[in-house]
């Protein structure tokens, strides 16, 4: 029996490490209004199909969704305060 690791590549935990800290700056920095928990559903798909994107070799792709991610939380992020 072989047993593989859950989290194997760089992508998984990057993209891990980054919804972690959208979800401590959701529970931080906002309120906790349900309209900004929908606005930050979009960067933690973006960081999910980012992980995929680079487990499959796409790795130019997977950062800049990454980037794209983490860019539009702190718009959404900015603009809750």
């Amino acid at each position: 029996m072989t047993w593989k690791l859950i989290m194997s590549t760089g992508f998984d935990f990057l993209t891990v490490a980054c919804f972690i800290g959208l979800v401590i700056a959701f529970l931080q920095l906002t309120d906790r209004n349900t309209r900004t928990l929908m606005q930050l559903m979009i960067p933690a798909a973006a960081f999910a199909i980012a992980n995929q994107m680079g487990n499959a070799g796409l790795t130019v792709f997977a950062l800049v969704l990454v980037a794209a991610g983490a860019g539009y939380a702190a718009l959404v992020l900015k603009g809750s305060f």
